[in-house]
């Protein structure tokens, strides 16, 4: 791996060659939807993201023979291990070539920075912590992903696994094929780790200009909130003619677009649901669901996609396989111990 060089980011000009290295990947992908560029940069604003006020976190390219052939970020979250008792550090927003050596370098990268506070276990893909995009897509590759699910080429499994990587936990997305028949179940997730105040203002600020009347509901007994579902269009139907820009020669024609069929798109995905632990056995949740079921696909003919439930959720998943819907994708975590230096 000699002629491999791994370098930590410490400028602009790094920061944009990072985020625009999938375009490299993707570039015969049919299925991918190109991030827009304006938000990327945002996510990885060390100032302005949310995630930095209480964990850290370091980007690290790859270059061989002077060219950019990989990225990688390496994630600490004390909240997460504070929570779970746990003694973990994360990596994502992973890209690589298909080259094993070079895969290689990048994760002993972010294994480094990991054992430098102190980690002794690396899982991943998971991008800053478990309450943004995370897991690799093993199957439905020809599908493109929705809002806020991630999508990478085939052989990045094989580039994981072969670097000593095994399997902690898998995802599983489900295509309603009868909306009206969607009925829902919630319990706590594996890797559940709370918001802080910060990161649900972030979120509220990036998600409000996406939502849609009918796809978000509060239930409430008397004048208490009690449960939340929320919904959105995939607006990745959009973004997938953007290429990553909202402004074309100098004019807002993307943004322009972006906002003109937010309203019109029929396609959307179901990503949170949540009840007060003392009423979940109310029936909130199956009320939240029909609700917004109603509202969305049955009213206005929106199709969609309830991601992600865990493999190990029985109940749900064999309801869902129950009442028609399809399993059609996989994600999965890995995790693998860093506790002693070593090749990967």
């Amino acid at each position: 791996m000699s002629d491999i060089e791994i370098s930590e980011i410490n400028s602009r000009r790094e920061r944009s060659a990072f985020i625009k290295f999938p375009w490299q990947i993707y570039a015969n992908d049919p299925a991918w939807v190109p991030p827009l560029i304006v938000e990327r940069k945002a996510f990885l604003n060390r100032k302005r993201h949310p995630f930095f006020k209480h964990g850290d976190a370091a980007l690290f390219l790859a270059r061989k023979n002077g060219e950019i052939v990989g990225r990688i970020m390496a994630s600490d979250d004390p909240n997460y291990n504070s929570l779970h008792q746990s003694n973990v550090g994360c990596f994502g927003l992973f890209e690589c070539t298909d080259d094993r050596d070079v895969a290689a370098a990048l994760f002993e990268a972010a294994a480094n920075w990991l054992r430098a506070k102190g980690r002794t276990e690396m899982m991943g893909p998971i991008d800053y912590s478990t309450n943004y995009v995370c897991g690799l897509l093993i199957d439905g590759f020809q599908f493109p992903p929705t809002i806020l699910t991630a999508h990478n080429p085939r052989y990045y499994r094989h580039l994981i696994e072969s670097c000593g990587f095994t399997k902690a936990k898998d995802w599983y997305a489900w295509w309603f094929a009868d909306p009206a028949k969607a009925v829902a179940h919630l319990r706590r997730n594996w890797g559940f780790v709370p918001f802080t105040e910060a990161e649900i203002e972030f979120m509220t600020s990036e998600l409000k200009p996406l939502l849609v009347s009918g796809f978000a509901w509060i239930a409430e007994i008397g004048n208490q909130p009690v449960g939340f579902i929320l919904a959105l269009p995939d607006i990745n139907v959009v973004l997938r003619d953007l290429n990553g820009r909202l402004t074309r020669f100098g004019l807002p024609i993307g943004l322009i677009k972006l906002l003109f069929y937010k309203k019109r798109i029929r396609k959307g995905r179901l990503i949170a649901l949540g009840v007060v632990e003392k009423y979940r056995r109310y029936g909130i949740a199956e009320m939240l669901v029909l609700r917004v079921i109603e509202e969305t696909m049955i009213k206005r003919g929106i199709t969609g996609e309830m991601s992600l439930t865990l493999e190990d959720n029985f109940m749900i998943n064999r309801f869902l396989e129950a009442i028609g819907a399809q399993r059609y994708k996989t994600y999965r975590i890995y995790s693998k111990s860093i506790a002693r230096a070593g090749a990967m």
